[in-house]
């Protein structure tokens, strides 16, 4: 995306622009923080997580490299409406915000493209949202090992970055519900569970359950 500013915008980017280390577990953004700089992922994983009442945290997604995470709080009031927090080691470039929208003014193929970016994850949240509010828990845990599986680690065999409770957290259910699942989808032929290591043998059969709510 930054391949589309002249060497004049892309200096209004530099400006204040600084990059920082995080090791597995920190908090890169804390959700009711003032929205100074935009985050820009450049290595490394992080989850976008609502902080809920009583302790209970919703996780909205998963991140990669070379995202841009800026959030609501951009053009409305300032502020971040989740947090981030590194699951392994992650640089991450900070922009400054004002400077971020000033280029977004000058330059209307870049705006075009950061807000085609928006939509593509507001589209993905409408769906998460149907997911967790349509669904029972069976669906709700299979369309979260479907993001995982075709979204995030591109196979159906891979190793979770995430630990039980995060997998909890991005189905709305309580941990306890979230493994007793796992092990009826396991005894089921439909996945395969070693530590963290998760394979889905039976991935129409995942669709399936998906599909059907």
């Amino acid at each position: 995306m930054f391949k589309l500013l002249t060497a004049e915008e892309t200096k209004i980017i530099n400006e204040d622009r600084f990059e920082v280390q995080f090791k597995t577990g920190e908090n890169i953004a804390k959700q009711g923080t003032k929205l100074t700089h935009i985050v820009n992922l450049t290595s490394g994983f992080v989850k976008i997580f609502i902080e809920g009442i009583y302790g209970r945290n919703l996780l909205l997604s998963l991140i990669g490299p070379y995202s841009i995470i800026g959030g609501p709080g951009l053009y409305t009031d300032g502020k971040f409406h989740f947090s981030i927090t590194a699951l392994e080691q992650t640089s991450v470039c900070f922009i400054n915000a004002e400077h971020f929208k000033q280029v977004l003014d000058i330059n209307k193929t870049f705006a075009a493209a950061f807000f085609k970016h928006l939509n593509g994850k507001q589209m993905m949240l409408f769906d998460k949202l149907v997911s967790l509010t349509q669904k029972q828990m069976h669906g709700k845990l299979a369309d979260a090992l479907l993001y995982l599986s075709e979204k995030i680690y591109m196979s159906a065999d891979f190793e979770l970055s995430i630990n039980r409770q995060d997998l909890a957290d991005m189905t709305a259910m309580s941990k306890d519900s979230a493994i007793r699942i796992l092990k009826e989808f396991e005894k089921d032929g439909i996945i395969l569970c070693k530590g963290r290591r998760i394979s889905i043998p039976d991935v129409e059969a995942l669709k399936e359950i998906s599909y059907k709510g």
